[in-house]
C-alpha cells in the first residue's frame, strides 16, 4: 500500500457527500451556538439578573480559599458555578431551538405525505352513457349510408 494509494483513499473519504454535509453542519452549529450564547448573555440574562437583584450569573462563585499574593499576583481558589449556570441556560435554549426546528421539519414532511394522489375522474352518469350510445348509433347509421 503506497503513499499515493493512502492519499487517494483519504481523498475519496473526505469528498463523500455525507462527510462534507457533516462538516458544514458542524461549522453552522458552531456559529449558531455563538448566536444563542449572545442571545442568552445579552438579551435573556440581564432581565433575569434584574429579577434576582442585579446578579450576573457568570460572576457567581464560591470562594474555597481566600486570595493570597503569590509573586505579586493575587490568586484565590474559587468554584465558578455561575459559568456552569450560564452554559446550562445556553444548552437549554439551543436544545429547545433544535427541537422546534425538527418539529417544524416533521410537520412539513407530514403535510407532504398527506397530499392525496389525484383522484380518478368520476364515472360518467347514466345520462352521459346513454347519450354516448345514441351518438355512436347515429354515427354508425350515417357511416352506412
Amino acid at each position: 500500500m503506497g503513499k499515493s494509494s493512502f492519499l487517494q483513499d483519504f481523498k475519496a473519504f473526505a469528498m463523500r457527500g455525507n462527510v462534507i454535509d457533516m462538516a458544514v453542519g458542524v461549522i453552522i452549529g458552531g456559529a449558531f451556538g455563538k448566536i444563542v450564547s449572545s442571545i442568552v448573555a445579552d438579551v435573556i440574562m440581564p432581565p433575569i439578573g434584574l429579577l434576582v437583584g442585579g446578579v450576573n450569573f457568570t460572576d457567581l462563585k464560591l470562594q474555597l480559599k481566600p486570595a493570597e499574593v503569590v509573586d505579586g499576583v493575587e490568586k484565590a481558589v474559587t468554584l465558578n458555578y455561575g459559568n456552569f449556570l450560564q452554559a446550562t441556560f445556553d444548552f437549554i435554549i439551543i436544545a429547545f431551538s433544535i427541537f422546534l426546528f425538527i418539529r417544524l421539519l416533521a410537520k412539513l414532511n407530514r403535510k407532504k405525505e398527506e397530499v392525496p394522489a389525484p383522484a380518478a375522474p368520476p364515472a360518467p352518469s347514466k345520462e352521459e352513457v346513454l347519450l354516448t350510445e345514441i351518438r355512436d348509433l347515429l354515427k354508425e347509421q350515417t357511416d352506412k349510408k
